[in-house]
């Protein structure tokens, strides 16, 4: 038999939900982790759910964060949670510049790479052209 979540359950469930996803909203940086089988250091960020469709620009969302800071050395590691085939392609749509390309990733595929420049490091889709986002390196 199975057991039945009452509903006052279902509705706290969807409120923390909405807490939590609210605190992560805004964040412009990311936070580096430590591969525990690995001694890489590396940033996350998220393609979500829905990017795929244009608006996701509009409030800085189609890459989770948009502008992610690291130190030189230090690896970014980007996760397609979209049900979309996506890239991480560096430069702008008019001007990729060839430093990086992920190529298409499926959905729950990821891509890592290792910034060893300082600098400012502009990314987008190739699919979608309204997905931006930056990498900057100290």
């Amino acid at each position: 038999m199975k057991k039945k979540i009452p509903i006052i359950g279902l509705v706290f469930l969807v409120v923390i939900g909405s807490i939590l996803a609210t605190q992560f909203e805004n964040k412009e940086s990311s936070t580096v982790f430590q591969d525990i089988n690995s001694p890489e250091s590396f940033a996350i960020v998220t393609i979500p759910t829905k990017s795929s469709r244009p608006g996701c620009d509009e409030t800085n969302r189609c890459y989770i964060p948009s502008k992610v800071s690291i130190k030189s050395g230090e690896s970014v590691r980007w996760l397609n949670e979209d049900a979309a085939f996506h890239s991480v392609t560096s430069g702008t749509y008019e001007n990729p510049n060839g430093n990086f390309d992920s190529g298409y990733l499926d959905p729950n595929q990821s891509f890592t790479i290792t910034f060893e420049d300082s600098g400012i490091f502009d990314y987008f889709c190739t699919l979608h052209p309204w997905m931006k986002g930056q990498v900057v390196v100290d």
